[in-house]
């Protein structure tokens, strides 16, 4: 080597450039779905990724908490929406307008969203993991409400509340599974409105459809 030759950089180690955990995310969900979510292994994800396994670990705690990256993220948003909302804002608007700023799916990650629910329901290992993320995001609700209540979080209303607006939420997501026509906000919103109204006659007569409410 020359004088005026400089010495190569040595290669880097771990995340090879362009890998997030976005891209790890869509090839283990192509994995599980051609093989099946038990018989497909981290390594074989990270090798088709092109990067270690101690790396896959770097973006990722377990295999599983792959198909959880997003929810996780949702119940983090949520939690800081609410910790951010004014006193004065009724509790189930705050709720409402925090669990909508959390999501953002469009019509176009149905079928994406449809594999990977189809995946959670067929593993028990899955299944488990679900308990524990419903668990996480109800929890999130049910704090905030007791916050505003002045109760301890294990009381009644909060965990109701809690409860009660994950399953508005769960039936929000499954409608707009079905029709595909529409932000998952659009549903969302409709049934939290609803579920704040109590469900009265005058606000159940139609289910939402298509373009976005404007919203108040």
């Amino acid at each position: 080597m020359t004088t005026d030759e400089q010495p190569r950089p040595a290669a880097r180690r771990g995340r090879p450039p362009g890998t997030s955990a976005r891209e790890l995310e869509l090839i283990a969900l192509r994995l599980f779905t051609e093989q099946g979510f038990e018989e497909t292994t981290v390594d074989q994800i990270a090798a088709r990724a092109g990067i270690s396994r101690r790396a896959f670990f770097r973006y990722f705690d377990s295999k599983s908490d792959v198909l959880w990256g997003e929810f996780d993220t949702e119940v983090a948003t949520i939690r800081a929406m609410l910790a951010e909302m004014p006193d004065d804002l009724p509790v189930m608007d705050a709720v409402r307008q925090a669990v909508i700023a959390a999501n953002h799916y469009r019509a176009e990650d149905v079928p994406e969203l449809r594999a990977r629910m189809s995946l959670i329901g067929s593993a028990p290992g899955l299944v488990a993991s679900a308990a524990v993320r419903y668990d996480a995001w109800e929890r999130a609700v049910a704090a905030f409400v007791a916050r505003r209540a002045g109760q301890p979080a294990g009381s009644l209303y909060p965990l109701a509340a809690g409860r009660a607006t994950l399953a508005a939420c769960r039936a929000a997501y499954d409608r707009w599974t079905t029709h595909a026509d529409a932000d998952l906000t659009v549903y969302l919103d409709a049934a939290l409105r609803a579920l704040a109204a109590g469900f009265r006659d005058d606000v159940i007569t139609a289910e939402p459809r298509g373009e976005a409410r404007a919203r108040k």
